[in-house]
């Protein structure tokens, strides 16, 4: 059986987990928080060397980074193809996946939600600049990805795919303020591609813990 290590609430643990629900593979969550007084457990480096999450193990294959672990999730076990036939969806599915991690998750989850959620929640003050530093990249992530919708119902296709995985768990965190919320409703398509991710049963047994991403 595969393991994931990592924390329910981490958006990249969710990203792995969706993949495996999808594909219909029975898994084992060992929780690893790294934000844990004195940080992740003893000799979790062995797992992943800079201490983030998730890590993943299955059939003595160890790996990390959760790009990677997704697509030998999809590669490795049976069930619906995650990754496109098409050469040019392919490519876009990687643009996604690559744009998520270097613009939208930091814009998404840092600067927005956890400065307008987490961050109050936890007795902290928030930083409002960076509030709207985050949510002038977001609008951005919001219209590239908005345009991917206008002939497809997902982000490469007709179908899910991994860059659909790789967007929902950062779009749902950020739809947990009221602000990021907002700028999803302003985009039709995306707002609509939202409620369908919402729906899949993959999104509900994988859902954020009462409290947020």
């Amino acid at each position: 059986m595969p393991i994931v290590f990592g924390a329910a609430y981490s958006v990249y643990v969710r990203i792995v987990r969706l993949a495996l629900e999808e594909k219909g593979v029975a898994y084992r969550l060992d929780e690893v928080d790294i934000f844990a007084p004195g940080g992740p457990p003893a000799g979790y480096l062995k797992r992943h060397p800079f201490g983030r999450i998730p890590a993943f193990e299955h059939d003595g294959l160890r790996l990390f980074e959760a790009a990677a672990i997704c697509r030998y999730v999809d590669e490795a076990f049976p069930g619906p193809a995650l990754t496109p036939e098409a050469i040019a969806k392919r490519a876009l599915m990687a643009q996604t996946i690559g744009m998520l991690d270097s613009y939208a998750y930091r814009a998404l989850v840092w600067d927005v939600y956890v400065e307008l959620v987490a961050k109050p929640r936890e007795g902290g003050t928030t930083d409002s600049d960076r509030v709207a530093g985050g949510l002038r990249t977001a609008e951005t992530v919001a219209e590239v990805l908005a345009g991917q919708l206008i002939e497809h119902d997902y982000l490469a296709g007709d179908r899910v795919t991994l860059a659909d995985l790789h967007a929902w768990p950062m779009v749902d965190c950020v739809l947990l303020t009221d602000a990021g919320a907002t700028l999803v409703k302003r985009h039709d398509r995306l707002a609509a591609w939202a409620a369908l991710m919402a729906a899949r049963p993959a999104s509900r047994t994988t859902a954020f813990p009462a409290g947020g991403g």
